[in-house]
């Protein structure tokens, strides 16, 4: 517990609850360095319960700053990179590719090349379920599953997983991969399914769901995300890939119906108020249908499971969310 980490987009989403996890621990006596461009989507309103720890750091870099990195590597002595930042919006990525090339290929590729220069440090590379492409109405994803990527995103995301595996078995670096399944909860960027739901219903707008709202995913809570990150950085083997599940199936459509419940719960309206904003709009391209995980291998091997239930999970999203706004 005395590791210093280097945390790659850590004002976005997913970054940000893993700095809070970590300086919540007692016991981490380490340093958290959050490398951030402050793109977009980042958010550093997630992050000020923490910002006058004294184990805490912000650095505003772009990770295709070689120099940058390496420099705030050797400076802050850093053990371990926990690497969370990418473009992460399909959407986006079937505007223009090209960020998601820039930032998720070329940015993992540099990184690596700086922990091929300074061997002692660990990488560990949060992925994404979608690099394995689409499941029918049965069977779930897992570390055996081939890639077959069907959005410029999941394209630039498999792409990086190969260059991980490559640095691993051509250079020997010390390196993991996680893919998680689809995370939710507070300080989720408003482009996200959740949190447009959210804000749509509180400023009366319609609410766009593709298609006929068919689409399966299997919805993880940020915070367990976080959890399973911890236990791989901390007792995971390297060279291994551990797949994260939430084991929460639902359709968009279905979800939004049980979040406009939780809403309704919490805000004392009528759900029918919010269910008559329900739009549906033309699919996107290459939408895949569904997605699912097993988790039984790093449940199996790191006694990790998912802690946080569907319903409780979205009762706390709803509640901070209306705190927020």
């Amino acid at each position: 517990m005395h590791r210093n980490f280097l945390v790659t987009g850590g004002c976005g989403f997913i970054g940000s609850a893993f700095i809070r996890k970590m300086l919540d621990r007692a016991d981490f006596f380490g340093k958290i360095i959050n490398f951030d461009a402050l793109t977009y989507a980042a958010n550093p309103r997630s992050l000020q319960a923490v910002e006058r720890d004294w184990r805490y750091r912000f650095v505003q870099g772009d990770i295709n700053d070689f120099s940058l990195v390496e420099s705030v590597c050797q400076k802050e002595h850093i053990d371990a990179i926990v690497h969370f930042a990418a473009e992460t919006h399909v959407d986006r990525s079937i505007e223009s590719a090209l960020p998601f090339i820039e930032a998720n290929v070329k940015g993992t590729m540099l990184l690596l090349e700086v922990i091929r220069r300074h061997r002692h440090i660990r990488f560990h590379h949060v992925s994404t379920d979608e690099v394995y492409g689409a499941l029918g109405k049965e069977g779930e994803f897992s570390e055996q599953s081939p890639y077959r990527p069907n959005s410029p995103y999941s394209a630039s995301k498999a792409a990086a997983d190969h260059l991980v595996r490559a640095y691993i078995q051509t250079y020997g670096i010390y390196a993991t991969i996680s893919h998680c399944s689809n995370n939710y909860g507070p300080f989720q960027h408003p482009e996200k399914f959740i949190p447009r739901l959210l804000t749509c219903c509180i400023e009366g707008k319609p609410i766009p769901i593709y298609g006929r709202g068919d689409n399966v995913r299997d919805w993880l809570y940020v915070d367990d995300h976080v959890e399973a990150i911890w236990q791989i950085l901390d007792k995971g083997k390297p060279g291994e890939t551990y797949d994260i599940g939430g084991g929460e199936e639902l359709s968009n459509l279905n979800l939004a119906h049980t979040l406009i419940d939780a809403l309704a719960q919490h805000t004392g309206c009528h759900r029918e108020q919010y269910l008559q904003l329900i739009h549906f709009v033309d699919d996107r391209p290459g939408h895949d249908f569904r997605y699912a995980i097993d988790f039984s291998k790093i449940s199996r091997d790191l006694g990790w499971t998912p802690s946080i239930d569907l319903q409780s999970g979205l009762q706390k999203t709803v509640s901070l969310f209306s705190c927020l706004h």
